[in-house]
């Protein structure tokens, strides 16, 4: 699959996701506890989380593309598109839910205020939150090819990961709108299971994660 016939697929996809964000917050919003009248505050765990996931999000499908125009290994090709797919079907939403409550798509508050880590969470180098690659490492993935840029793919993505699954365990402890906890949930369920396979692949190739 070309590059553009994945990027045309991921926005349909996307957009899909929008589409139904209105119903599922509305249907969902009131599960566990909260009420579907409910708007988070522009400062909350809720808006918080899906601002800093939304940013998080959008470099494992950037990754993720580049990888897939640098290998010709199936496996990972696989994994990266389905990466590319889930996190940007996760996006949509995230940012779509913000829409629906009228909160702004940024915050002059630095990333993982809403986790208490704003004063340690800004990195270095375009890393702007725990788990995310540096814009050299990102540029460092484009110029390798063949199973060098597996290997680096698959550690960065499973340093990104991790640093995902920490915030979204933050969302599922913080977080008060119901359906916003579920899909935090998945998403630690789901990359914890990726961080396995990712393992498993990158010992297949004489490597491992990073520390």
């Amino acid at each position: 699959m070309s590059r553009s016939a994945l990027v045309a697929g991921v926005v349909a996809a996307v957009l899909a996701v929008a589409v139904a964000v209105g119903w599922t917050v509305a249907a969902a919003a009131g599960d566990e506890g909260s009420s579907p009248a409910t708007v988070p505050a522009a400062d909350s765990a809720d808006a918080g989380f899906a601002r800093d996931m939304a940013v998080h999000h959008q470099q494992a499908v950037e990754m993720s593309y580049v990888v897939r125009d640098r290998t010709d290994d199936e496996e990972v090709r696989r994994l990266a598109y389905d990466i590319a797919q889930t996190q940007a079907n996760q996006r949509g939403m995230l940012l779509g839910w913000l829409d629906l409550w009228e909160l702004p798509k940024v915050s002059a508050d630095p990333p993982m205020t809403w986790m208490g880590m704003g004063d340690a969470a800004a990195g270095e180098d375009g890393a702007l939150m725990p788990g995310m690659a540096t814009d050299a490492e990102m540029a460092r993935l484009g110029r390798l090819s063949g199973r060098q840029a597996e290997v680096f793919y698959l550690q960065l993505m499973t340093a990104h990961h991790r640093g995902g699954v920490h915030m979204a365990q933050g969302c599922v402890r913080a977080c008060e709108v119901g359906a916003e906890r579920r899909l935090a949930r998945g998403m630690v369920e789901g990359q914890e299971s990726e961080i396995r396979l990712m393992a498993g692949m990158l010992k297949a190739r004489g490597a491992s994660a990073r520390p």
